[in-house]
Order: C-alpha cells, then sequence, then structure tokens
C-alpha cells in the first residue's frame, strides 16, 4: 500500500511539474538553468516531504522549513518574479500530492486547475504582454511633458516597437542624454 500511495502521488506531481515547467514555462522563458532547477527543487520537496509525512508533522510545519530551505539557496541568485512564481507554484505541488489528505481524484483535479491557471495567465487572456526596456536617449529636449508625443513617436520610428508608456529617469545634462524606461506592447 505504502509503494501504491508513493507512485500515484509521485505521478500526479510529476505529470503536474512536467506540464507546468515544460509545457508552460519553459515556452515563455527558455532558461534551462531555471526549468532544471525548479525541477528538481520540486522533486526534492515532494520525496522528503512524503518521507517525513509518516512522522506526526503539521502541513504548515513541513511548508514553513521548505520556505527555509528555498530561501537559504535562492537568497543570493537573481530570480525573476515569473521564476519565484513557478518555483512556489511547484512547491505548493510538492507538498500538496505528497501529503494531502485527499482522494487521488481530488488531487489530480486540484492540481489540473493549477497548472491550467498557469496556462491561462501566460496568455493574453488575464492581462496583455507589456515588455519593459530601458534606453539611453539622446535628446533631453524632447523630454518634456508637453513633447511626449513627439517623443513616443520618434521612439516608435527608430525602435520599431510599439511603445504603450514612457517613463522618465536619470537625466544627464553634461552630455545630453537621459535614460528612459520603454513600456511596449507586444
Amino acid at each position: 500500500m505504502f509503494v501504491d500511495d508513493l507512485l500515484i502521488r509521485y505521478a500526479i506531481f510529476i505529470g503536474a511539474t512536467l506540464i507546468l515547467l515544460r509545457l508552460i514555462f519553459f515556452r515563455v522563458s527558455p532558461n534551462r538553468e531555471a526549468y532544471f532547477s525548479l525541477f528538481m527543487f520540486g522533486n526534492g520537496v515532494f520525496i522528503i516531504t512524503y518521507l517525513l509525512h509518516s512522522i506526526e508533522i503539521s502541513m504548515g510545519f513541513a511548508f514553513g522549513l521548505f520556505a527555509v530551505f528555498s530561501m537559504l539557496r535562492y537568497r543570493t541568485e537573481t530570480l525573476t518574479l515569473r521564476e519565484m512564481t513557478y518555483l512556489f507554484i511547484t512547491i505548493v505541488l510538492a507538498l500538496m500530492c505528497a501529503v494531502a489528505k485527499i482522494s487521488f481524484f481530488e488531487l489530480t483535479a486540484i492540481t489540473v486547475v493549477i497548472v491550467v491557471l498557469a496556462a491561462m495567465a501566460e496568455t493574453q487572456t488575464f492581462a496583455s504582454t507589456i515588455v519593459e526596456r530601458k534606453i539611453a536617449y539622446d535628446r533631453i529636449d524632447k523630454i518634456h511633458p508637453e513633447h511626449r508625443q513627439e517623443l513616443i513617436a520618434e521612439l516608435r520610428e527608430r525602435t520599431g516597437v510599439s511603445i504603450v508608456k514612457i517613463e522618465v529617469g536619470k537625466i544627464d545634462f553634461l552630455i545630453g542624454s537621459v535614460s528612459l524606461t520603454l513600456f511596449c506592447s507586444d
């Protein structure tokens, strides 16, 4: 019974994790290192949590333990917000699949809902994709609010991207340049 329970729970976890990370995360952010780290971290959390499940600890304690481990491991890494979100989802799936006291059907249904929500969040369904780009611009005379439309038109022509919004950053009057943050739609 122990082996059957472990294998079914692990199959649900592996299926959900592979779909989440390989088909959703990796398609949008093709970073092999991040994919590998998230996949292996989730497997480690699942295995340790499942083994600790027979010891009387609460789900909160298990989640707190792995939150501490993830902070220790990832505190020096520069993770994007997307990678942190997928790390959290992977940990949630691992913990849920390892120790949730629900039927296998309910466990599968919940993991499917989580994966589908992640897939929907990566589409235009929730919000349009806006890319942030930082540039150095050589004409500080165009940064005044009354010249904003001229600035946007010139930057669209020079960069070839559809600019939604511009934020003015550091202005260097000595060399006549300004740092701009462009928010561009795909």
